[in-house]
């Protein structure tokens, strides 16, 4: 029968918590070795009993003043307990018997760090990079990082960074890590010559080529960037975020199809995420197949029904098929969400016209436009709204609040002549479209898709007339709205 190691190490801790107590009492000599002290010390730290581990680190420093071990692990329990500046002064000590333990400039580190001393952690750190070597000398790099993480010098945890790869260029960490920090201090450029000389060198390394394909994609240079992608892939068939990066750089490119194969293949070698079906839910729609745009923002739903923006979008798929009533309600689901966002109101007004409840439309439509008062579009399909359900006066009262929010905007004039030659008020119309073909002839279509019955005033159409006989009404599209 086999021993079981865990029950004899257990043994062998009570064994020697029984020296250890019979040590402190003074009940029988005893002689504790410097590496059982250090058992004991772990075995407190690790049960979070602090106290029993500062008495074992004095004995223990009692018994061996040379070892600048435990004046280390003194400073380390003095730390956890906030004392820092008395671990300071601990690890001072520790240095005049050994100034080679990276465990000092680490713990002094967190100590400056926790009194808000930054500037003297990194003079200190920027020091002892220059004495140590190979992994301790990696250690510290990430250490110094981190300190200018904290007070926020990006610039110099990119060059920390670069150093570390000089040091091991195939460091995961290190390649992790500074694939981020390229793209968020704009140095993508400095981050493909890094990469492409870590590949000369290590042809092979997945990372390298999934940080070159980033950085490409950075700078928008999407067909370079699928070429590292399928590098990466092509070396680890399961790099599930390089087929993430290639699905958002097909994407980009408008390629769809591929876009969602590689999307798909990120379900199938990580957990389902909304974000992902969503994506692939986007390239459908611009595929223009809603239903299967629709499924995905479902899973997306499913796994993220807090997210009122994936109910706006399976509204829209619903919309494109003239599933009204469908999309209320998810319109509706996305609102009990985000009352306040002002699409959900446009959209959901939008649904309601075309079901025939014109008050329900006209209420969101408001909604919209107090949200985003100088939005010529909320105005004129509110206003659209209105005139359809011959809502006259409203209306008119409408159109002069628009004017003053949109600063006039020419298609204002084109509505307000509308509405004033259906409240009967022709002459006024009639110099409101007057002045609207002055300011932007182009929209003239505009005025006769809201009311073609208008052209059935002879005045309309002879002013029409006199403007294209004139060559101001051309056909082309005007931007002026």
């Amino acid at each position: 029968m086999k021993e079981n190691p865990f029950s004899q190490e257990r043994e062998e801790m009570k064994e020697l918590l029984r020296q250890y107590n019979n040590f402190k009492t003074g009940k029988k000599f005893n002689f504790i070795e410097e590496e059982s002290f250090q058992r004991l010390i772990d075995y407190f730290d690790e049960n979070d009993n602090l106290s029993s581990a500062m008495e074992a680190v004095n004995f223990a420093i009692d018994q061996f003043p040379y070892s600048s071990a435990f004046y280390i692990r003194k400073a380390d329990i003095l730390l956890a307990t906030q004392s820092y500046y008395e671990g300071l002064a601990i690890l001072e000590k520790a240095e005049v018997l050994d100034s080679n333990d990276i465990n000092l400039y680490i713990l002094k580190t967190d100590a400056y760090l926790a009194l808000d001393f930054q500037e003297k952690a990194a003079a200190l750190l920027e020091e002892a990079i220059q004495v140590f070597d190979g992994e301790d000398k990696i250690e510290l790099l990430f250490e110094l990082a981190d300190v200018y993480d904290d007070y926020e010098d990006f610039e110099r945890v990119f060059n920390c960074l670069k150093l570390i790869l000089n040091e091991d260029a195939t460091n995961e960490e290190a390649l992790y890590k500074i694939c981020f920090w390229a793209d968020y201090t704009g140095r993508n450029e400095e981050s493909i010559q890094i990469h492409q000389q870590i590949i000369e060198d290590h042809p092979y390394n997945q990372l390298a080529w999934f940080n070159l394909g980033t950085a490409y994609q950075g700078l928008k240079l999407y067909e370079k960037s699928i070429d590292a992608y399928q590098y990466a892939i092509a070396i680890d068939e399961k790099f599930d975020y390089a087929y993430r990066n290639l699905g958002d750089a097909y994407l980009r490119l408008r390629k769809y199809h591929d876009a969602i194969e590689s999307l798909q293949k990120v379900l199938e070698l990580s957990m389902p995420e909304d974000v992902i079906y969503e994506a692939i839910g986007y390239c459908y729609e611009k595929l223009k197949d809603p239903a299967h745009a629709r499924f995905n923002y479902r899973k997306a739903v499913h796994l993220n029904s807090t997210e009122s923006r994936l109910y706006y979008k399976i509204a829209g798929t619903y919309m494109k098929e003239g599933y009204w009533e469908s999309a209320v309600k998810n319109l509706e689901n996305a609102m009990n969400i985000n009352k306040s966002q002002p699409d959900y109101h446009f959209a959901i007004a939008q649904c309601f016209i075309k079901l025939e409840r014109i008050k329900d439309a006209v209420m969101h439509f408001t909604h919209f436009i107090k949200a985003r008062p100088k939005n010529l579009k909320g105005w004129k399909e509110l206003i659209k709204c209105l005139y359809d359900a011959e809502y006259y006066e409203e209306a008119l009262e409408q159109v002069y609040n628009a004017q003053k929010n949109t600063e006039f905007k020419p298609l204002l004039f084109y509505y307000k002549s509308a509405v004033l030659f259906s409240l009967g008020k022709s002459k006024e119309a009639l110099l409101q479209l007057r002045e609207g073909i002055q300011h932007c002839p182009g929209l003239i279509k505009q005025f006769i898709e809201l009311d073609a019955s208008l052209l059935q005033h002879s005045s309309v159409a002879d002013l029409i007339s006199n403007y294209k006989n004139s060559g101001k009404i051309k056909n082309k599209k005007d931007q002026s709205n």
